[in-house]
């Protein structure tokens, strides 16, 4: 009988229960909300699903991510900015930057939406944070989770990298509800309604030139930038080239949808109860909504700006899908443009500040990587 009961206790000793805090739970019950927030609202469920089972699972079993366990060897692969870059990679063999180039204007609002980065790096100064610490936060402003996952690592903030990361992350499956009341407000419904002019269709040798010469530019003025700027744009050229769709179709569908899983579980199992319910961390939290707030608010001031100045040609409401969260955002613009006019297309307009977006929180980045001497 002793051993019937030895080894009950044994089995319920090595069970999770009785290693478990108050904390793990709380954080076991906010995985299980955004695994609802994928499965059932479908909130960028490519994102939100495995980093919320990356949050489960090592709040169940912590040496998940200890020297050792599985996911703690995804994690490096973040910390040494492969995922980031490679996430990058293919979402250059998805994009299409022809928006982009038909109106170069584009670059003036995904510039403006940057504008939110560096006010969240004051604020994040304000708060306490070193200025390292307060850079790595900021980039959480351009909705744009592998660039704060390779901007936290290169100036060694490892430490916040988890909560960086799942706040940026969080704020681009969670677009479609942060931005519409921002751009609401910024905006009347005349604006609203501004019908934009038909884009001019984009040469093949143009789509080609662009990736070549964007790479050369941003290279030489912000050396830092290139592995995420250079992968951005040869995952383009293998796009617009036409002469490598199989890598191509690689890059942007088994090779992405691979680093998303890697990507999203070790970002999830970051998340642990004990490194995650800090004072700390909320600030992030805080600073990534106002950041993001900023962003979408200035981009969409200068798109009024840019209404203003073309006489009502320009939709206020692209300004907004100046943050890089692609396309999401585009597609926002797209829908609350078409609550106020079902017949406004602004899809193919928004996407031009979209792309801009993208390599513009990549150019921030590597802006406060000069600073810091990275």
């Amino acid at each position: 009988m002793d051993y019937i009961v030895n080894t009950l206790e044994n089995l319920a000793g090595q069970t999770a229960f009785a290693s478990l805090n108050w904390g793990n739970y709380l954080m076991i019950a906010v995985a299980c909300f955004f695994l609802y927030l994928a499965i059932k609202k479908g909130y960028e469920p490519l994102l939100l699903l495995p980093i919320s089972f990356g949050m489960l699972l090592v709040n169940i079993y912590p040496p998940i991510m200890e020297e050792g366990g599985l996911l703690h060897y995804f994690y490096l692969l973040d910390e040494w900015s492969i995922m980031p870059s490679l996430i990058f990679l293919g979402v250059g063999a998805q994009t299409d930057f022809g928006p982009l180039i038909a109106n170069p204007k584009s670059f003036l609002l995904g510039a403006a939406a940057q504008f939110g980065i560096f006010a969240a790096y004051l604020f994040a100064i304000l708060m306490g944070f070193n200025g390292k610490a307060a850079a790595a936060i900021s980039i959480i402003g351009g909705a744009d989770g592998p660039t704060s996952i390779f901007l936290a690592g290169k100036l060694q903030q490892t430490e916040y990298m988890g909560p960086i990361a799942v706040a940026a992350y969080s704020y681009m499956s969670l677009v479609p509800i942060i931005q519409p009341p921002i751009m609401k407000l910024l905006t009347t419904e005349k604006e609203r309604k501004i019908k934009m002019e038909q884009l001019r269709p984009v040469s093949k040798l143009e789509k080609i030139l662009f990736p070549v010469i964007i790479t050369i530019v941003v290279s030489m003025l912000l050396p830092s930038t290139a592995p995420l700027v250079g992968m951005l744009m040869l995952g383009n050229l293998f796009k617009e080239s036409g002469v490598v769709k199989q890598l191509t179709e690689t890059a942007s569908n088994a090779l992405m949808y691979i680093v998303v899983i890697l990507l999203g579980t070790s970002v999830g199992a970051t998340t642990s109860a004990e490194a995650f319910l800090k004072f700390d961390t909320l600030k992030i939290v805080a600073l990534g909504l106002i950041a993001f707030a900023i962003g979408t608010a200035a981009g969409v001031l200068f798109g009024k700006l840019m209404c203003k100045l073309s006489g009502g040609k320009i939709n206020p409401l692209i300004g907004s899908a100046g943050v890089s969260a692609v396309p999401m955002a585009a597609r926002v613009s797209q829908k609350v443009g078409a609550e106020a006019d079902p017949t406004n297309f602004l899809l193919m307009h928004a996407m031009g500040p979209n792309v801009a977006g993208v390599i513009g929180t990549a150019v921030a980045a590597g802006v406060f990587m000069a600073i810091f001497g990275v």
